[in-house]
């Protein structure tokens, strides 16, 4: 069912962003009085088609992109026989340079715009939850393998971040920090300043068969959650609410401590100290399972901060979000060509794009998804290849710029080289996808 679940909000995604940028293009050529001959969501076989004025609409089964037929242009199609003919009023090879440039623009364009609605909307409508600095200070940190790899203990104390302060637990370790050279950790470790270094390398070591790996989260104090029916929990009569305190006389303070100590007594009974005001309530026998689980979900007992914002609000943080994802895939990008950055790592296909969304449905999360990858596509769109929109924009630049129209000769075959350099690309993240699943 959640493999279901992924390739519909896949489908369902992808649909909507390849539709509203050749939608852009559509809008765009209409309005300068270009004949647009098809517009496609999906790439043939059709699955159904209609069609309204000029414009045949169709939706094809192939989820992988989009495409629009505008007469007289050379596209991914290929379609030359009437480039021989003088140009008619309505074909895009007629138009000044200027409204051609406009056309190529308008999928881009929409692309952004949505984006920036998307974030916009998702940040007005839920706000922001999220671990203040506060706990990372008081609790301190716990340190995976990575984390350890780099200098971090657990039990670390971060009090700043390049030697600023920071708000929240995410700011310590989201994409940007990830992506800027010689980023590094202030941490108070008994009683003293210890200056950790995170490796520019550090988004490649956390990205393992398209999942992050952790490689810190902060220790937090828990409670019993939802108690799994006619699990080992449940069978030795935890509630919900309850608070663990040792196991086998071993205090455990935090989450991360109790994971840790089940982790050693696989398959075998521990007891139980479940609190009750100041003093222990009772003492229960549980069997642990062979993953190191006894079957009920964590509560973390820490007070989350919560900000609420305006609309007004919501339009300068949600464009500033949106402005971001294109910022960190620029400098992604310029760690892939320093050779810091692992692209095989980096770039994800359809199945990784799939494994993002998950196998839950959660339209908050589908939708901040969607708003991200609009933006990613918008940035992939303005990359000088030809078969691009980028790749047009800069002919079409250059024919501005210089008053010459390269010939269609040339652009037939910048098509051609274009559309080999980017099935070769989807080819690459299809089977790389495939790899890291397997492998």
């Amino acid at each position: 069912m959640e493999t279901i679940i992924m390739i519909a909000q896949l489908i369902l995604g992808l649909s909507i962003l390849v539709g509203v940028h050749e939608f852009g293009h559509l809008l765009a050529a209409k309005a300068f009085g270009m004949r647009v001959e098809q517009f496609s969501i999906g790439f043939p076989p059709k699955i159904f088609s209609f069609k309204y004025g000029e414009t045949e609409y169709s939706l094809s089964a192939i989820p992988l992109g989009g495409f629009v037929k505008i007469s007289g242009m050379i596209d991914e199609s290929l379609d030359t026989k009437n480039l021989s003919k003088e140009p008619e009023p309505y074909e895009f090879r007629a138009k000044p340079a200027w409204q051609r440039l406009i056309v190529m623009l308008g999928g881009i364009i929409v692309n952004v715009i949505v984006g920036i609605i998307i974030f916009v909307f998702i940040t007005f409508g839920y706000g922001e939850s999220y671990i203040p600095k506060d706990v990372v200070v008081n609790n301190g940190v716990y340190a995976y393998d990575l984390g350890q790899e780099i200098g971090l203990q657990t039990g670390d104390k971060i009090i700043a971040l390049n030697g600023q302060d920071y708000r929240k637990f995410d700011d310590l370790t989201n994409a940007d920090v990830l992506l800027t050279d010689n980023s590094y950790y202030t941490v108070l470790r008994n009683g003293e300043e210890v200056k950790v270094t995170i490796p520019n390398d550090m988004l490649d070591r956390i990205t393992e068969d398209n999942d992050r790996v952790d490689f810190i989260e902060p220790l937090f104090p828990f409670k019993v959650g939802a108690v799994q029916p006619q699990s080992n929990a449940d069978m030795a009569g935890l509630k919900e609410g309850e608070k663990i305190v040792a196991i086998n006389g071993q205090p455990v303070k935090y989450f991360q401590e109790f994971k840790e100590e089940l982790g050693q007594h696989k398959n075998q009974r521990v007891a139980l100290a479940i609190k009750q005001g100041e003093g222990i309530a009772r003492t229960d026998s549980v069997l642990v399972s062979d993953d190191g689980t006894i079957g009920f979900a964590v509560d973390m007992d820490v007070d989350l901060a919560h900000q609420d914002f305006s609309f007004g609000e919501s339009i300068s943080i949600g464009t500033k979000k949106a402005f971001g994802v294109v910022w960190t895939n620029i400098r992604a990008f310029g760690k892939i060509f320093k050779g810091e950055v692992s692209a095989s790592k980096s770039l994800s296909g359809p199945i990784g794009i799939a494994q993002i969304f998950g196998g839950e449905w959660i339209w908050s999360k589908f939708w901040a998804i969607c708003g991200l990858l609009s933006m990613v596509l918008a940035f992939m769109n303005l990359l000088p290849i030809p078969a691009l929109d980028g790749g047009h924009v800069v002919f079409l630049s250059y024919e501005i710029i210089s008053g010459r129209k390269p010939s269609d000769k040339f652009l037939e075959g910048a098509q051609k080289v274009g559309m080999v350099l980017l099935l070769g690309l989807m080819a690459f993240a299809i089977f790389n996808d495939i790899w890291k699943a397997i492998f």
